[in-house]
């Protein structure tokens, strides 16, 4: 039996569309002789759907595409499919996998775990399952699983009276995973790991099928797997990519004649989820084009590259928009970029607009040389982006990183104002590793741009490390703090000196009200999603 994996890439709450890729996918499964056609975690509405789940008439028009859209497909004799979708079942709503065949609709598998976490929060929409279930494939068992809260476990593996290990009682010897995994940066290589021991342990062939694209800033990798008996890893899906894989049931008991090697995350798996990043969130939100501002640094540099990569140099606008304060050398930076990327471009000097502003604000018009007149010229150039946006429908690429907007080191309303925040999510550092990978054939980022030192550029001589410790300092601190929730003092005893590390520490916690606006990211460094801490003196 030939079993087709769909790693497809739904939009949440785009029924038609989802409807036209599943059915795309379901005809190449059926042209490719497959037996079982298996879809991504609530496939039908997109991951995650949110409060879309509460609207009745929504869950009406689920079950109108899933009756009259799907199981038609399968009615003159095709293959089966088990797709994600929501099911109501005696006045609660299921986060379901279900099986259509023969033109018949079927739930097998309501999600035991539900995720918690605020950005899918599935307990406000969902009753949990109970006992996970198994069908008949050809001659094997096969148990059913949903959402990778269950399976995985980032390398550990999950408790050994787990849901795994009570389907492997009950005769499993395939384990079915449908899900839509978030993907951040190191996160594939600890998964892998996890799911190849699972697999030996309980002697089970593993299926995942993971969703991907992007969905408001959340990525979700596809890189869908599958696993023999033995723990070998048969077949990897291309990351970042719709693809339909096919895996003979029978190699999941024997021994794989050649193995998938393990996988070597690098900064290529960073340029490829930001790409998709930028191209699924304008197409999702109706966009085609997109404007950066472009200072000369490296920051709106990587952006640019990216989003010509992403869409195409035609589709690509970039703004000069120099100060009194900005250097020319950062003006022909800039310039060389544009020419680089083959993009249009235009140069809106702000030195007039700036004086006009300081005069008014200013008694007698003289300038304070405060940090009020730093960041106005940073306003002045987010109004100019957002009047483009308005008037010509571009969105605004908002060009800061995430080691900036963790200190609070931007501008509200001026360096943060726009759609989306590209880098928002990847350290200073790894976005120098980004500029490196883009030039990696020819230059597109001019040299200077990358060995120049990082300034804000709103005052004479200005650089980042006039207000902030240097980039290597800063960036293995944050992630210390962020991602390890190690306190000051075990930081401290990781070498870092003291006065360095409260300092980072007291800007993070002033910067909360400035995290609470910024636009929305492409999260692909954190395990954890936006954290937050109340405000306090």
């Amino acid at each position: 039996m030939k079993i087709a994996l769909a790693q497809c890439n739904p939009t949440a709450g785009n029924l038609a569309r989802n409807r036209e890729i599943i059915a795309r996918f379901y005809r190449s499964a059926r042209r490719a002789g497959a037996g079982l056609v298996i879809f991504p975690e609530l496939a039908v509405t997109g991951y995650p759907a949110g409060d879309l789940l509460l609207n009745r008439g929504f869950q009406k028009e689920v079950d109108g595409i899933i009756h009259t859209g799907l199981a038609p497909l399968t009615g003159d004799g095709g293959p089966s499919m088990l797709i994600g979708a929501p099911y109501e079942s005696n006045n609660h709503l299921y986060n379901s996998l279900l099986l259509i065949k023969n033109g018949r609709v079927k739930p097998v598998q309501f999600k035991e775990t539900l995720a918690s976490h605020r950005y899918f929060n599935e307990n406000l929409y969902f009753a949990a399952g109970r006992e996970p279930s198994t069908i008949q494939l050809g001659d094997q068992s096969a148990g059913i699983i949903i959402g990778e809260r269950a399976v995985e476990a980032c390398g550990n593996p999950p408790p050994p009276d787990g849901p795994v290990k009570r389907l492997a009682l009950k005769g499993a010897t395939v384990l079915i995973n449908p899900t839509a995994s978030r993907y951040y940066y190191g996160r594939q290589a600890a998964r892998e790991k996890g799911l190849a021991t699972l697999a030996k342990r309980h002697q089970t062939g593993i299926l995942v099928v993971n969703q991907v694209g992007s969905q408001d800033g959340l990525l979700f990798g596809g890189a869908s797997l599958a696993f023999n008996r033995r723990g070998e890893l048969l077949s990897r899906g291309t990351p970042f990519k719709e693809e339909l894989l096919l895996i003979n049931l029978s190699s999941l008991a024997g021994s794989a004649p050649k193995v998938v090697p393990p996988v070597q995350e690098d900064t290529g798996w960073l340029f490829n989820g930001l790409k998709l990043g930028i191209t699924d969130y304008l197409e999702k939100n109706r966009f085609t084009r997109a404007v950066v501002g472009l200072s000369g640094g490296i920051d709106s540099a990587v952006v640019a590259a990216l989003a010509v990569e992403a869409l195409g140099a035609e589709n690509v606008l970039g703004v000069l928009m120099p100060s009194p304060y900005s250097p020319a050398p950062s003006i022909e930076d800039a310039l060389l970029l544009v020419k680089n990327l083959s993009i249009a471009h235009r140069l809106l000097p702000i030195e007039n607009i700036f004086h006009a502003f300081s005069s008014l604000l200013n008694p007698g018009g003289k300038l304070n040389w405060d940090l009020a007149e730093e960041n106005l010229q940073a306003r002045i150039r987010g109004t100019i982006l957002m009047f483009i946006s308005n008037r010509e429908h571009y969105l605004v690429l908002t060009t800061g990183n995430r080691s900036e907007l963790a200190v609070g080191y931007s501008t509200l309303y001026g360096d943060m104002a726009g759609g989306l925040a590209v880098l928002g999510d990847l350290p200073k550092l790894q976005v120098y590793e980004l500029a490196h990978y883009l030039n990696r054939n020819r230059e597109l980022i001019p040299r200077r741009t990358i060995e120049k030192p990082p300034s804000a550029e709103l005052r004479p001589g200005q650089k980042d490390e006039d207000s902030l410790p240097p980039y290597p300092v800063l960036d293995p601190i944050l992630r210390l703090y962020l991602e390890e929730n190690l306190s000051a003092g075990e930081i401290m005893a990781r070498g870092y000196a003291e006065e360095t590390v409260i300092e980072i520490l007291q800007l993070v916690e002033r910067a909360g009200y400035k995290q609470r606006q910024v636009p929305p990211r492409l999260w692909i460094t954190s395990p954890a999603i936006e954290r937050r801490t109340p405000s306090f003196r």
